[in-house]
């Protein structure tokens, strides 16, 4: 596969574990504090490259110190940087996370330069010679700069997905749409679906966004594994019993894993199962770019392991 993992590139750092913030200026000890490369499009990209992905990564940051960082730590992945544009008059995405004992992150974001991404920065001629574009956080750059993107890939015969960043409550319908009738597969999670769907129910919402244009839509449900949603029918797909360490990243690992899926030719079943596999890899350590595996090692835990009822 040739990907380009386009949008949303953000330097998370990790702290772990935080039952609670020290009160004024007190101070207590963690055991970990770690920094990753992540973002619905930069934290896909790391598992891709994992999975055997050649990765091209587009989208904007800062020409900062946050930002050379988040640079080393994607090409010491083996992905290409060369399409991140430097903005010298807005920092870099970045994050910081206290990682609670059973996993949970509250997150404390700085948007910066992700929302400036426009389309005199896309490198047309990269993404039409790539075999799938996975964009993240297309509400970010405005739905018709998505919708153009995503219609060029389509032109020129490029599989493409699509990932949510805004959480639901901060969702809308309309900062979706034009863009839907582009996307092969629509990779939310649950929140996301209620949020910009509208709906109170996850599988009206769903099916609400298959029929405005998305083909599939695989829904991330935490724990609960995924649910596929097509114009004919609807299919949940398990997750895999571990010990969480952190759920950073697992929606980006679940997508790296469901379109390498697509991209060797397995089922949309299987490559949700290879999805979730990716994911539970991921949760179990800190950040982004936990795990030392590869497509095999993948395959091999998912064969194994034991998937939730």
């Amino acid at each position: 596969m040739r990907v380009v993992t386009m949008g949303v590139h953000v330097l998370d750092v990790l702290v772990r574990p935080v039952d609670a913030i020290p009160e004024g200026q007190g101070a207590t000890l963690v055991e970990d504090i770690r920094m990753t490369a992540a973002g619905t499009a930069g934290g896909t990209a790391l598992s891709l490259a994992k999975l055997g992905a050649t990765v091209r990564s587009a989208g904007a940051i800062g020409a900062d110190a946050t930002g050379d960082m988040l640079v080393q730590l994607l090409g010491k992945a083996g992905i290409d940087t060369g399409f991140l544009v430097r903005r010298t008059d807005t920092a870099t995405s970045a994050s910081v996370l206290p990682i609670r004992p059973n996993g949970d992150r509250p997150s404390l974001h700085l948007l910066g330069a992700n929302i400036t991404y426009g389309v005199d920065d896309v490198p047309w001629d990269a993404l039409a010679e790539a075999t799938h574009l996975h964009l993240g956080g297309p509400e970010l750059i405005g739905v018709d700069v998505a919708a153009r993107i995503l219609h060029f890939a389509k032109e020129h015969g490029v599989t493409t997905s699509v990932d949510l960043l805004a959480p639901g409550v901060l969702g809308s319908f309309e900062q979706i749409a034009a863009a839907l009738p582009y996307v092969d597969h629509l990779l939310p999670n649950d929140d996301q679906v209620l949020g910009f769907s509208g709906e109170d129910d996850l599988l009206a919402g769903a099916k609400k966004l298959v029929g405005a244009g998305a083909g599939l839509v695989a829904v991330t449900r935490g724990g609960d594994g995924a649910l596929l949603v097509t114009s004919e029918g609807a299919e949940p797909v398990p997750a895999f019993e571990i010990d969480v360490v952190d759920t950073t990243g697992c929606g980006d690992a679940f997508s790296a894993g469901f379109v390498f899926g697509i991209g060797l030719g397995r089922t949309p079943h299987d490559s949700a199962v290879l999805g979730n596999a990716v994911a539970a890899l991921v949760a179990q350590g800190l950040g982004s770019d936990h795990g030392d595996f590869d497509l095999a090692a993948a395959d091999a835990f998912a064969a194994t392991a034991v998937r939730r009822a």
